[in-house]
């Protein structure tokens, strides 16, 4: 179905979407080093707008399971439609990968295998253990699909003791049967809860996508509800349309007012909070999860100099 034949004219991206491209050299190296080894990053697939800027700083997110989802979201870049088997060496070869980028932060996610019996679970788990296995001291955050609201498959991620478990609710409810109609809002509130409940230690993360068309107190209400679900980490990031088949863009969020929902939000009770326009998930995860337990041994120091006054 191509979408915006019910939608309006294509407006042109306003000027603070538009950015120089960094040094050429490391994000080659980068993306050779990625091809030798056979793999996908999500920065690829789904075109993401960063590419240059994380690719130069030796930085990726890695996409395990193949390039092809069994979902189609209509706004999403990476291609859906006949999927193979899981490559059952992807583990060790992203290991391998991590290890020669010298990577310290490592962001794994993948596309969503509902033809999998746990949804790919065991693949994540299986890589956080080959990445620990050749890095010590590695930080690892997982970006996970809902595995269709199967537990025992999460309680198998939450059991490999990612850094940060990381799942995208990217939209608004109203917004669900036209942006991502194969998920469900629920599901993706309860899998954040679930994980807080298997293990209270791990940081939960999640994401919104701006733009689709949802209004202020929209937003508001699922911020809420992230936050009664245990969410730590918040991201906030413009919507851009990948191609003309995909959703189009309703609105350019300006800088100021992604300012602005940061600020709420963190007033909220959110930890850490990233918002502005190029903000995506995986976006600057280090830097995000570092500010995380800075915040949370000052607030635990805090606590215990208040418990012994």
């Amino acid at each position: 179905m191509n979408h915006n034949q019910q939608q309006k004219p294509r407006v042109a991206k306003p000027h603070w979407l538009k950015r120089s491209l960094p040094e050429v050299p490391t994000y080659e190296s980068v993306r050779a080093l990625l091809k030798k080894s056979r793999l996908q990053t999500v920065c690829q697939e789904a075109k993401c707008p960063n590419i240059w800027e994380c690719f130069s700083r030796r930085t990726s997110t890695f996409l395990i399971m193949g390039p092809r989802c069994t979902r189609n979201c209509h706004f999403c870049a990476l291609a859906h439609g006949p999927i193979g088997p899981p490559d059952l060496g992807e583990p060790a070869r992203v290991a391998e990968a991590a290890q020669s980028m010298r990577l310290s932060y490592v962001v794994i996610t993948s596309v969503t295998r509902d033809d999998l019996p746990d949804g790919g679970a065991s693949l994540f788990a299986g890589t956080i253990k080959e990445i620990r296995k050749r890095i010590p001291d590695v930080l690892v955050e997982v970006l996970i699909p809902d595995f269709q609201g199967n537990t025992d498959a999460l309680q198998t991620v939450v059991e490999a003791h990612p850094d940060v478990l990381n799942h995208n609710l990217e939209t608004v409810p109203r917004l669900y049967p036209s942006a991502r109609p194969e998920a469900v809002y629920s599901r993706s509130l309860d899998l954040l809860k679930r994980a807080k409940q298997y293990d209270p230690t791990i940081p939960t993360k999640s994401g919104l996508i701006l733009g689709l068309g949802e209004f202020p107190e929209e937003i508001d209400k699922t911020l809420w509800d992230l936050l009664e679900a245990g969410c730590n980490i918040l991201t906030l990031g413009q919507y851009l349309q990948p191609t003309r088949e995909h959703l189009q863009v309703e609105r350019f969020i300006r800088p100021e007012e992604f300012e602005k929902w940061g600020e709420i939000a963190l007033k909220m009770g959110f930890s850490e909070v990233a918002s502005g326009p190029f903000v995506r998930s995986s976006y600057h995860a280090k830097e995000l999860y570092q500010a995380f337990r800075l915040a949370y041994h000052f607030r635990s120091g805090r606590l215990k100099a208040i418990r012994h006054s």
